[in-house]
């Protein structure tokens, strides 16, 4: 299957503003069933300059700096991607004592993965409730990741918030909702918790259905030894599959934004998002 992205970003300002350097991420990453054949952006107004670099967890993004004043920043990011066949659960673990929990990643590893096994603060009724799946589960590994996302999904309801960083685990527990960055937030420290390297992952996702259907979106990664980073999608309760279209990937949620930059000048601001994905 191949995909048009069309992503356009608006942010106005009601007073001009010097824009300072801002870093973009909008490039779909190339995976073991995503193949990136373009990738395009262009702007309202171009900026002074502009660099594709690799941050510190191997994302690829632009850096832009600009001149001059401006009232309107848009970003207007074309992508088109081919997507194969792909088993998500087409793998073994190893060594084998991954299979049941908990998890142990040796000293190479952990050093490696350490900013994604930082332990987090969590309320006691939601370490609870991870311990009550992984019980139900066997502790069998695979088996408990697929019954706490699909835990998530059929316990707390799905909701639409275009902006803001994900809200405190607690207050997405004790809620039972969330948008999808919230309950993948939740879940990240969560698995943190019980000792796995988990980490935030945003992208685009496409529903292949007689109507089809996409959405801005972020989901799980959890890193196992024969699997890699294995993608884990719990407002849909599924693993990321091959509609899932990662751009970003970090211990934290906040180096996933598209759009990350700051302003000087008194201003206020509307932003405005516009997304479209066609099978081509």
């Amino acid at each position: 299957m191949k995909f048009r992205i069309v992503h356009v970003t608006s942010y106005d300002y009601d007073a001009e503003v010097w824009l300072e350097p801002h870093y973009l991420r909008f490039r779909p990453r190339t995976t073991a069933y995503l193949s990136r054949e373009s990738f395009d952006l262009s702007f309202a107004s171009e900026p002074a300059g502009r660099r594709e670099i690799i941050d510190e967890e191997s994302n690829v993004m632009e850096f832009l700096w600009f001149s001059g004043l401006t009232r309107k920043l848009q970003i207007r990011a074309e992508s088109v991607i081919e997507s194969r066949e792909y088993n998500p659960l087409g793998f073994i673990l190893y060594p084998s004592s991954f299979n049941q929990l908990p998890v142990s990643y040796d000293k190479e590893q952990r050093s490696l993965l350490s900013a994604y096994i930082l332990k987090t603060a969590i309320p006691v009724a939601l370490v609870h409730f991870g311990g009550n799946v992984q019980s139900a589960s066997s502790y069998d590994t695979i088996q408990y990741l697929l019954n706490l996302t699909n835990r998530i999904h059929d316990d707390f309801a799905v909701v639409y918030r275009e902006v803001g960083p994900p809200l405190a685990p607690g207050v997405t527990f004790d809620g039972k909702e969330g948008s999808c960055r919230d309950l993948s937030w939740m879940m990240i420290l969560l698995l943190r918790h019980q000792g796995f390297a988990a980490r935030f992952t945003s992208g685009y996702f496409y529903f292949a259905m007689d109507a089809a259907a996409y959405e801005l979106h972020a989901w799980v990664e959890v890193f196992l030894p024969g699997s890699g980073w294995l993608g884990l999608d719990p407002s849909h309760g599924i693993l990321a599959g091959n509609t899932h279209f990662p751009i970003a990937s970090s211990a934290h949620y906040a180096h996933t934004m598209p759009v990350t930059g700051g302003i000087r000048g008194e201003s206020a601001s509307t932003l405005k998002t516009q997304l479209s994905i066609e099978e081509i």
